[in-house]
């Protein structure tokens, strides 16, 4: 496999104002897989620690938290020499390790030779809520699940993966077809690590929701291990019913399809929750498509997807089929997986905002609005083969983007007023 942000990892090794490092992301995107291979691909060794599994180290940081002493500690545990030019130092699963997070500080401090990652899969985030955090003294990454280019790199297609890179898009019909394939696959496996692996290395397709099942699992089981005890019932209502609320032609989270009488205040903890632990993705509305979105930003309405649209399809029972022979799961669900497509590539580009709008009567809307390098970007989702846009021609008229897109199964096609952007290469607005 290969994943986007080793570059930034490598930036960072060079960089001359580094701090450690915190790889923050949901579990099962592939931090632990990154930082091994980071520190096979750039340092002599690698001494990780992985303080869910070690129990032994738990208590690393609690005599006190002199960098020289943990360092020697280390040294004796794993019984190798750590050399601070030729080492990288992997706290994996920190907030397993009381004050292991405060530690970070001293490291920056007082020992700033040394190479420190520490891995942080969110859901333990409050697990020591009177621990001091190092706020200035860490750097960080945020990983997400595999998007559509890692996906395509991972099945040895290099060539088309090349094409999206350098949008050489007066070649994407030579590859239409394989390019709409490998999205259907996309929808099916998703970008989670483990699951686009095994389906590289076995091509099974009977295997893949069985993975994905798991991981749902692990997360459902997260929810009684990490979270407030009085918030997990909620929580496991919001989680079950996030195809319920995607499949609805208005894809704003409404809570009374969740549970009758439902209301904002007995569920924005939960809600928030999800969010926060990386395995649910929130869209707020803006009122206004203006610079910058924030300040116009609606914090009652919003909606919900998951982290991986793999997640989505295996929690929705998506059936083979579907994938295997015929282009019916861009529409299924009125197109719940372009959008959450979208979303998730977006999301992984880490663009500045990721909204959506509609009017105040709730009868115009465009699907998402973003804001990208001091741009207001908007983006029409359709499912199908479609070139009618009458509420975007009708947006784009009213508000004037300089550029805007929609993204469909058509093909690439620029006019005067927007660019038809297909799906599988959405993620091209984010590249220069």
């Amino acid at each position: 496999m290969y994943r986007i942000k080793i570059k930034e990892l490598i930036q960072w090794k060079i960089s001359k104002n580094r701090k450690p490092l915190i790889v923050q992301g949901a579990r099962q995107v592939g931090k632990t897989w990154l930082i091994k291979e980071f520190g096979k691909t750039e340092f002599a060794q690698t001494v990780h620690i992985n303080f869910e599994k070690m129990n032994r180290l738990q208590d690393l940081f609690k005599q006190d938290l002199d960098p020289h002493r943990i360092i020697g500690t280390l040294e004796a545990f794993f019984k190798t020499k750590i050399n601070a030019a030729n080492t990288l130092i992997v706290f994996d699963e920190i907030q397993s390790a009381s004050k292991g997070l405060t530690s970070l500080k001293y490291f920056c401090e007082d020992a700033p030779e040394y190479f420190v990652i520490a891995s942080d899969s969110l859901l333990g985030m409050n697990l020591h809520r009177k621990e001091s955090f190092p706020v200035g003294k860490v750097n960080f990454l945020y990983l997400f699940p595999m998007n559509f280019h890692e996906f395509l790199l991972a099945l040895g297609e290099t060539g088309m993966a090349e094409i999206l890179e350098k949008k050489h898009f007066d070649m994407l019909p030579v590859f239409v077809d394989k390019f709409k394939e490998y999205l259907r696959y996309y929808f099916y496996i998703g970008g989670m690590p483990e699951v686009v692996n095994d389906f590289v290395e076995k091509r099974d397709w009977r295997n893949i929701q069985t993975i994905q099942n798991e991981i749902l699992a692990t997360y459902e089981n997260d929810f009684s291990k990490h979270a407030p005890r009085e918030l997990v019932p909620r929580l496991n209502m919001v989680w079950q019913n996030i195809p319920a609320q995607l499949s609805k032609e208005n894809k704003k989270f409404i809570y009374g399809v969740m549970k009758e009488g439902a209301r904002a205040k007995d569920f924005e903890m939960a809600i928030q929750w999800l969010v926060d632990s990386g395995i649910l993705l929130k869209s707020y509305r803006v009122s206004e498509p203006r610079m910058p979105l924030i300040a116009y930003q609606d914090m009652s309405a919003f909606k919900l997807f998951f982290n991986d649209v793999g997640l989505l399809a295996a929690k929705s029972k998506l059936d083979l089929q579907t994938i295997i022979f015929g282009n019916d799961v861009f529409i299924e669900y009125k197109g719940a997986f372009a959008e959450q497509f979208v979303m998730q590539q977006l999301r992984a580009a880490e663009l500045d905002y990721i909204g959506y709008w509609t009017n105040e009567r709730g009868a115009a809307e465009m699907d998402f609005v973003v804001q990208n390098e001091g741009e207001i970007i908007p983006i029409e989702v359709k499912a199908e083969t479609n070139l009618k846009a009458k509420r975007f021609k009708l947006f784009c008229e009213k508000f004037k983007p300089k550029t805007a897109y929609k993204s469909s199964l058509t093909d690439y096609k620029e006019e005067n007023w927007m660019t038809n952007l297909p799906l599988y290469a959405i993620n091209t607005i984010t590249r220069n």
